[in-house]
């Protein structure tokens, strides 16, 4: 029996995949809405309707899911693509398409990049100051998305991704680059310090964040997907190739630390956290 449906917007994008999985596993009936659906799992109900159309009866047109999950961004790895200020418009139209037709539970992906630069904790009152096209782009719609959503019956939920890694040969991240250097029999990696620290965070678990953040109603607004926990890149990256087993070694000081680089910058996950351990009492 279903648990419900949802919609998941970028279902074969590099989050999407992980997403429509864990919402299988939990019993939901799945809409996958993509361009193509290379990696999707099968057990999902593929749809291309186009999300920019700007049709008003979109929400019908879906089948009236009860959650949607809008994971879908052009060039999320190209940060200052002119993509994102172009297609600004189209998720604007289609996030209110969606509330209007009669949407009741809205999850979005956003990102740390909304903030630009900061030292510390990212809480939901940390000011934003975007310092890429992607970060400016997304805190725009989350800007219009919780004005707009204010006083209407719909749940809305944004969620704030940070280090991402796992799945590596679809990703654009150092991890993704390292691998692609493991198979290309390279011995070596050149490196920074890395003594910066972030936020890193497996794609399996970002996915079960993700799920378990949107079937929920009690903890509303914007919510960190994180772990809570800095830590150095250079350490990070170093479990990462003995954990895999690579024969590679970091070359240290081959690039110097970029200066526009945090020194650290994490997520506060008291909000997540007390999310995971009510999810966890669910299932139970």
């Amino acid at each position: 029996m279903s648990a419900g449906s949802v919609l998941v917007t970028g279902a074969s994008g590099y989050i999407g995949r992980h997403v429509v999985k864990e919402f299988l596993k939990r019993g939901y009936r799945v809409i996958a809405s993509d361009l193509d659906f290379s990696g999707v799992d099968k057990a999902a109900e593929y749809s291309d309707i186009p999300i920019f159309s700007g049709d008003k009866d979109i929400y019908e047109q879906f089948g009236k899911p009860d959650i949607l999950v809008h994971l879908a961004w052009r060039d999320g790895f190209i940060h200052n693509s002119d993509a994102h200020m172009k297609d600004l418009s189209g998720h604007v139209e289609f996030l209110k398409n969606m509330i209007d037709g009669g949407l009741k539970q809205l999850s979005v992906m956003g990102s740390m990049h909304e903030v630009g630069y900061w030292e510390g904790a990212i809480d939901a009152d940390t000011p934003c100051n975007p310092l890429s096209l992607y970060g400016v782009a997304k805190n725009a719609l989350r800007q219009f998305l919780l004005l707009y959503a204010d006083g209407k019956d719909v749940v809305v939920n944004w969620l704030r991704a940070y280090y991402i890694f796992g799945d590596d040969t679809h990703g654009s991240s150092i991890f993704a680059k390292i691998v692609q250097a493991v198979n290309e029999g390279k011995k070596t990696f050149p490196f920074t310090t890395g003594k910066n620290k972030y936020d890193f965070i497996h794609i399996d678990n970002l996915a079960e964040m993700i799920a378990a953040s949107s079937v929920q109603k009690k903890v509303q607004g914007i919510i960190n997907i994180c772990t809570g926990k800095p830590v150095s890149l250079a350490e990070q990256v170093e479990w990462y190739i003995k954990e895999n087993n690579y024969d590679i070694k970091l070359e240290y000081g081959a690039f110097p630390d970029r200066t526009y680089d945090s020194p650290g910058v994490w997520g506060d996950n008291s909000k997540i956290k007390a999310i995971m351990e009510a999810d966890l009492k669910q299932l139970l």
